[in-house]
């Protein structure tokens, strides 16, 4: 736990919010599950269909930065629901916000199986990726061949993609500076790790996203 920890976040685990490890269970059984859910697993056809649904008749725009054609975006739209980086959003007035990024690294192997499991992590501070993702295993996958994934912990800076809120202390009084006015906003809607600055998983996400409708619409309250 220790050396993954440490891995995953580049920092001592003594540095860290104690509630990254409250996220995973532990267990005095042979339950081999990530969570204690009754159900777990992704959607069928994985979570691209859901995204295709829900972009049914909608206007796309492709490789199109926010930031760049901001004046245009916001002059078209009544409501704006971001889900980038809130500091970046207020130009860092306050200051500069921490994140953890990724790199991938993707190998096509000739053989039918490789690790037998969708995903594999790698615990150990010594190994530098935190997991080996192999794609055919989501989707029950009979390719002769099989793609694998490794994923590697990397230091975030400005300009590259950011995944994971670095929740300490520090930023997070950071954090508050930017969510006080974010609050007066009522043109915006704030969602998602970055925007709300804070690590969420899937179903967290989800539900939080229907918290916002029902909120936004006064649904069922």
């Amino acid at each position: 736990m220790k050396g993954y920890t440490e891995k995953q976040w580049g920092k001592k685990a003594t540095e860290l919010p104690s509630f990254i490890i409250k996220r995973l269970p532990v267990r005095l059984t042979f339950d081999n599950n990530y969570f204690n859910d009754k159900y777990q697993g992704i959607p069928v056809g994985g979570y691209n269909k859901i995204i295709e649904k829900m972009l049914e008749n909608v206007e796309v725009r492709l490789n199109t930065n926010f930031f760049e054609n901001r004046e245009e975006l916001e002059s078209i739209a009544d409501k704006i629901v971001f889900t980038g980086m809130i500091d970046e959003f207020y130009n860092y007035k306050f200051g500069t916000l921490e994140y953890r990024s990724l790199r991938f690294e993707h190998e096509v192997l000739e053989e039918e199986n490789h690790q037998g499991n969708a995903v594999v992590n790698y615990t150990e501070y010594e190994i530098p990726y935190t997991r080996i993702i192999e794609h055919k295993h989501f989707e029950y996958g009979t390719q002769p061949k099989t793609v694998i994934t490794r994923e590697y912990p990397a230091t975030w800076n400005k300009g590259d993609e950011p995944y994971y809120p670095i929740n300490n202390d520090e930023n997070n009084e950071l954090y508050a500076k930017y969510k006080e006015l974010a609050d007066k906003e009522e043109k915006v809607i704030f969602g998602g790790r970055l925007a709300q600055y804070k690590y969420y998983d899937m179903h967290h996400v989800i539900e939080q996203a229907l918290n916002c409708v029902k909120e936004e619409f006064k649904y069922g309250i």
